[in-house]
């Protein structure tokens, strides 16, 4: 594919943890069509597996539903914008952050990864029927 080319597509998932390995591949094939490093690919991929997560976990602790959350992948003009949609509880916004660095145990950086990996991390209220909507965005140099 062309590096200047614009690539938009979505994909529904099960709200799970079984469906993260889904979200994982969908992310890596849309990759795949871009000509960007390898490790980028790799950074992008665990930012949007730990975004998945966290709905699973948080807007929807854990509980079992029928629910699916929306995932879209856009680029256009070197502005990588990936979007997070899902019916789970309202995002506390204020609620969102993660544990000190040097507390070193198992899960809780998911927030950290996120923040490192992307330039900007946005919350919106979700337009109709979602409730939420996780935008999270990276300038791209090719």
């Amino acid at each position: 594919m062309n590096t200047s080319a614009a690539i938009s597509e979505q994909r529904d998932f099960a709200v799970n943890s079984g469906s993260l390995k889904d979200v994982r591949s969908f992310s890596r094939q849309v990759f795949e069509k871009v000509n960007i490093d390898q490790d980028l690919k790799d950074e992008l991929v665990l930012a949007i597996a730990e975004a998945a997560q966290n709905i699973v976990k948080h807007a929807y602790k854990g509980e079992e539903t029928d629910d699916k959350m929306e995932i879209k992948i856009s680029l256009k003009n070197g502005e990588l914008e990936i979007g997070f949609f899902d019916k789970g509880r309202p995002v506390d916004q204020g609620n969102v952050r993660h544990r000190k660095i040097d507390d070193i145990k198992p899960g809780g950086l998911g927030t950290f990864f996120i923040q490192q990996i992307m330039d900007a991390v946005v919350f919106k209220e979700g337009e109709k029927p979602w409730i939420n909507h996780l935008i999270l965005t990276k300038k791209i140099n090719y």
